[in-house]
C-alpha cells in the first residue's frame, strides 16, 4: 500500500497536469481570435493595391482602350513591350511620369505590368498612379509573361 503523502503527491501531479492542459487550451482559444484579428487588420492586408488584377483578354476588350504601363527594367522594355506601352519604373519615376500623365485621359483605364505575377513593382506603380485619380488602375494578371504566352 502506498503512503498517504505519496498518494497525495500523485494526485497533485495529476491535478497539475490536467489543470495545465486545460489552461493551455483556454489560453489558445482566447488568443486565436486576437491573432486572427491582428492578422486580418494588418495595414498591409487592408491597403488597397489598385482596382484589381485584370486578365489579358478582359484588358484588351476595355473601352476606352487602356493606357499600358510597363514597370519592367529599361532593358526589358527596350527589347519588347506591349504596343503603345509607356515605361514607368520606380527608379525613373520623375523622368517618365510626365509622358504618362500627358497621354492618360480622364476616365481611361491604366493597366500596369511587370515581368511575372511574383513581381511587386507593378502593384507599387499602380498604387502610386491611383493617387492621380484619372481613371481605374489595374495590374495585368501574369504580367509580361502572361502577355507573351497569349
Amino acid at each position: 500500500m502506498l503512503s498517504v503523502s505519496y498518494q497525495s503527491t500523485i494526485i497533485n501531479y495529476r491535478f497539475l497536469c490536467v489543470a495545465s492542459r486545460q489552461a493551455s487550451v483556454l489560453l489558445l482559444a482566447a488568443c486565436l481570435p486576437a491573432f486572427a484579428a491582428a492578422w486580418l487588420t494588418h495595414p498591409q492586408w487592408n491597403e488597397p493595391l489598385c482596382e484589381g488584377d485584370i486578365a489579358l483578354a478582359d484588358a484588351l476588350q476595355r473601352q476606352p482602350p487602356p493606357l499600358w504601363i510597363d514597370a519592367r527594367p529599361a532593358g526589358d522594355f527596350a527589347l519588347r513591350h506591349a504596343p503603345g506601352a509607356f515605361p514607368l519604373t520606380p527608379d525613373r519615376w520623375d523622368a517618365q511620369l510626365p509622358a504618362v500623365l500627358q497621354r492618360w485621359a480622364p476616365g481611361q483605364p491604366a493597366i500596369v505590368y511587370c515581368n511575372s505575377p511574383a513581381c511587386q513593382t507593378s502593384h507599387d506603380i499602380a498604387r502610386r498612379l491611383e493617387e492621380f485619380k484619372l481613371g481605374p488602375v489595374y495590374v495585368l494578371k501574369g504580367g509580361w509573361n502572361g502577355w507573351i504566352r497569349n
